[in-house]
């Protein structure tokens, strides 16, 4: 008898509302602070920058479950529900008892998960009225995904791509630009932000904090404009639950539940986005699961960065956020998988590795493109380098069951193909790439000026 290999929902399955962890933590994170006062941010605070429903949803610490509005539901019937599949090949290269699933979140239009955030960002903007958006974005995985969702509802957008990214990865900016948006490489001269940055440093390569500054700068200077966001805040982890509460359901017609549950981090949405629906089975009724947060040995915020308040960008504009951090000024290496160049982690994640319910696990580059291309290889899908981080750490895992023994049911995000991402698997594949680490001195000299907050 064949054995299935994929999992689908049909639309009438489709989950109909997103998780909010925030209301079933026991220990709830610490709140947002305004930089200026270091006094705890509201609903309003936020919407001048936010949308207003997206600002609620930040700080909604009541409703367990929030209802995706009809049109947004609509939207996401383009692509979803995404597969749930077992990957066999890839078991038996490794010679492994361990079950290995994966949520393939690479087949909707743009790529990557980022479009499950994008659609009702955009949706919440229209319904206010707003007219513009702006965003900032590294590899560009959520900016061609910001791009394609204000198309749907006839916004106009405005992305500010990390230079670097934008230079290794070109074609992303084309997705952009075939969906009407403005992209401009980070750090610019078209932002007070990116020229005091540029002037401090002329060859400044960009980084996802830079490009956060100049997307907020427009967004609060430009008349009916609102600034969005692909990781790290609470509301943009919400709308990612889509991905794990699907693969939960899909588990269940597989008929088994992940021992670990292994994704990918830059800021945190992918990450949670399938985490958090499992992880509240450990918070309301103490389910056995571990959580592993796969992240750039050359950016290791959680497993050597400092629990501490800090901005999300590197001018300062952001709110001060409760995260684990490697210091907002933090310039990370030049490595390809661009989407995890963040110097900080999502409030939501730091609180719960914080309270020992999860774990970050560092990942050097080398690695992460080895394992890209066993999978490759095995499952014939091209992930993107992102992903890469989460492929290896999963593989440690199931050779660690090679070694035990043990049977253990591994679920893993590939958050995005990377068919845009060809010069960094060229490079890889002409031996050009290489590790990167950091020492102590770099990691403590670059958290010497974050902003000192008592808690």
């Amino acid at each position: 008898m064949s054995k299935q290999k994929r999992f689908y929902l049909s639309e009438k399955e489709l989950p109909t509302q997103w998780y909010n962890i925030q209301a079933d933590l026991k220990t709830k994170p610490l709140p947002l602070l305004n930089p200026q006062t270091k006094e705890p941010m509201g609903v309003e605070d936020l919407a001048h920058i936010f949308s207003l429903e997206c600002s609620k949803q930040e700080l909604d610490f009541t409703n367990s479950w929030i209802d995706i509005p009809e049109e947004v539901l609509d939207k996401y019937k383009f692509y979803r529900s995404t597969p749930l599949v077992r990957a066999y090949a890839l078991e038996k290269a490794l010679d492994t008892p361990a079950h290995i699933y994966f949520k393939n979140e690479s087949v909707n239009p743009l790529g990557s998960h980022k479009v499950n955030s994008a659609i009702p960002q955009c949706y919440y903007c229209k319904q206010e009225g707003t007219t513009n958006v702006t965003t900032e974005t590294g590899a560009g995985q959520w900016g061609a995904a910001l791009s394609y969702a204000a198309s749907l509802f006839g916004l106009s957008a405005a992305v500010y791509q990390v230079k670097v990214s934008m230079q290794q990865k070109p074609y992303r900016s084309s997705i952009m630009r075939t969906f009407g948006a403005e992209v401009t490489g980070s750090p610019s001269m078209s932002t007070r932000a990116g020229k005091d940055i540029i002037t401090r440093d002329p060859r400044h390569p960009g980084t996802l904090g830079t490009a956060i500054s100049e997307a907020i700068e427009l967004a609060t200077t430009t008349p009916n404009c609102k600034y969005t966001l692909g990781s790290v805040l609470n509301h943009v982890t919400l709308h990612q639950t889509i991905i794990g509460l699907e693969a939960e359901k899909q588990m269940e017609m597989a008929g088994e539940y992940p021992d670990k549950i292994i994704a990918c981090f830059g800021g945190g949405s992918n990450f949670g986005g399938l985490a958090f629906p499992f992880m509240r089975h450990t918070l309301l009724s103490g389910k056995k699961t571990e959580f592993i947060a796969a992240e750039p040995e050359s950016c290791p915020k959680l497993t050597r960065g400092k629990f501490e308040y800090d901005f999300g960008d590197e001018a300062g504009y952001t709110p001060l956020l409760p995260m684990y951090t490697l210091g907002h000024d933090f310039k990370p290496a030049n490595i390809h998988a661009g989407g995890l160049r963040y110097h900080g982690a999502g409030t939501l994640v730091s609180q719960l590795i914080k309270d020992g319910l999860m774990r970050g696990e560092d990942i050097p580059q080398l690695e992460s493109f080895d394992a890209s291309m066993l999978f490759a290889r095995t499952e014939g899908i091209i992930p993107a380098p992102e992903s890469g981080h989460a492929i290896a750490a999963t593989i440690r895992e199931a050779i660690k069951c090679k070694e035990s023994g043990e049977a253990k049911v591994l679920l893993f995000n590939l958050s995005g193909h990377g068919l845009i991402d060809m010069t960094a698997y060229e490079s890889y594949l002409n031996g050009d790439l290489q590790n990167y680490s950091i020492s102590d001195e770099e990691i403590s000299n670059s958290l010497k000026d974050i902003p000192k907050v008592e808690f």
